[in-house]
């Protein structure tokens, strides 16, 4: 019997430092390789939520470019930024600066429907080639349901807001505060995984069972 072999894959490169994006990405089994990202995440003057996330996102795997080329010669650098919108507005919510701020924001979240936007970037990378970047925004909505002052307090004094956008984390203690999902979950903590190991299978030629041994 003839034996098959594998393909062999690019490396492949995560601009982030976030450890539940690589959790994601380890969970399908992709062999990951980490570059931190260097990019100013400022938002520009009447950026709209989603134009925000396509710009940081290509910002960020531009910024691995250079450091991934010296490493490995090519790959796929795959990057990715996540807001939150509060209800009925474009006003986005980052991290809390307290917890008087997590308060307030959880309190405009509390009992309604609000979005969540990642835009993420994969950069197919070489020294021969110009990459061109393949940038897709992905959307979920996300019912938080009504909190009491009490549950809000409860939730605050476990130090989980403090470093979430939105003051909440879907995949921590924060998904007891969540009533519903519309669109993907994985988004919502952070990277869109069903689309992203689509595109790697369209865009890129990575059959998604291809790297499972």
């Amino acid at each position: 019997m003839q034996k098959t072999t594998q393909p062999k894959l690019k490396p492949i490169i995560l601009a982030s430092t976030s450890p539940r994006r690589l959790d994601l990405m380890k969970q399908v089994s992709l062999p990951i390789y980490v570059i931190p990202p260097n990019a100013d995440e400022t938002p520009q003057p009447g950026e709209s939520p989603k134009k925000l996330v396509q710009r940081l996102s290509t910002a960020k795997a531009q910024s691995a470019k250079l450091i991934a080329l010296k490493q490995f010669n090519q790959g796929l650098i795959i990057s990715a930024d996540t807001i939150v919108v509060a209800p009925q507005s474009k006003t986005i919510l980052g991290k809390p600066t307290s917890k008087a701020d997590a308060k307030k924001m959880l309190k405009l979240l509390s009992g309604k429907v609000h979005s969540v936007f990642t835009g993420y970037c994969i950069l197919d990378i070489s020294k021969k080639t110009q990459p061109m970047p393949w940038v897709r925004v992905v959307e979920s909505r996300v019912k938080i349901r009504p909190l009491s002052e009490k549950t809000i307090n409860a939730y605050i004094s476990t130090g989980e807001p403090m470093d979430k956008a939105g003051s909440y984390g879907a995949q921590g203690i924060g998904t007891a505060l969540i009533e519903s999902i519309q669109g993907s979950y994985t988004n919502v903590v952070g990277l869109p995984m069903t689309e992203i190991l689509l595109d790697l299978e369209s865009e890129f030629n990575i059959k998604l069972l291809s790297w499972i041994r």
